[in-house]
């Protein structure tokens, strides 16, 4: 009897998989959600330092369809957050998890959809830290914390619902991480660091091996030149460059909501 072939989406996935394991993205941790399916990951976030996230500790899983990386990944997040792109279910509204299709009434260009050469480390990750940073107003999948955002971050934070309730969600956040055993981040110097994940055994090498022998080199290649194009939000503030305004915590305020002069 023929050997079944394997599809290539999970050759895909699991050529990601190794990547993030080797080379983890500053501010997450990657599981899978079972071991034996490789189409159902984990995913821990760690709150950016300096932001109303600080401190926080989220959890959500990414779907893959049977045809990745020809349609786009689902994010959802386990964690209950309060964001104008997060609805109420936690599903992540963004443009780059939306399917490659031309659909003017969406407002949304081709360009800033998903395509095949995208991924989740220099992709999704990213996109997903930078959309807490800095929130899309003009296409809210949460009206209410829209509106709430844009009051706090047009008062320069004298406005002070939304960060309380961030902070909040936050704090909540602790519990978890300790029953997980997690220390979070909340310096810059800790969030930065990036630590090689060694397998758990060496067969799992060997099966990455007999995969990729022949193209590994090539897709490498490939790899290093789309991330020296792309950069990307949480390198950027690993090299000491800004990670966006909107969700900065007004430090430079007191208690009564006034600017220190």
């Amino acid at each position: 009897m023929a050997q079944q072939a394997t599809p290539s989406s999970q050759k895909a996935l699991m050529m990601e998989l190794k990547s993030l394991q080797e080379q983890p993205v500053e501010g997450f941790r990657i599981t899978l959600v079972e071991e034996s399916d490789l189409y159902n990951w984990e995913v821990a976030i760690f709150g950016p330092p300096n932001t109303l996230y600080e401190g926080g500790y989220f959890k959500a899983h990414i779907k893959f369809p049977i045809d990745y990386p020809y349609s786009p990944p689902t994010f959802r997040f386990l964690t209950k957050m309060w964001h104008p792109n997060i609805y109420e279910n936690g599903d992540v509204c963004i443009s780059i998890l939306h399917p490659p299709v031309d659909d003017p009434q969406s407002g949304e260009l081709p360009s800033e959809r998903w395509n095949p050469t995208q991924n989740v480390s220099r992709t999704i990750l990213l996109s997903v830290i930078s959309l807490l940073n800095e929130p899309n107003t003009f296409s809210p999948a949460n009206v209410d914390a829209s509106v709430m955002f844009r009051k706090w971050r047009d008062s320069k934070g004298k406005d002070k619902e939304y960060a309380e309730i961030i902070r909040k969600q936050v704090l909540s956040t602790a519990a978890e991480a300790e029953r997980d055993g997690v220390k979070v981040p909340t310096t810059l110097a800790e969030y930065c660091v990036q630590t090689r994940v060694p397998s758990q055994d060496s067969s799992s090498d060997l099966l990455y091996d007999d995969l990729y022998d022949d193209d590994m080199e090539e897709e490498e290649e490939e790899e290093e030149e789309s991330e020296m194009e792309s950069g990307g939000e949480a390198g950027a503030m690993c090299t000491g460059e800004d990670v966006g305004t909107s969700t900065r915590r007004y430090d430079n305020q007191d208690d009564s909501g006034n600017e220190d002069s």
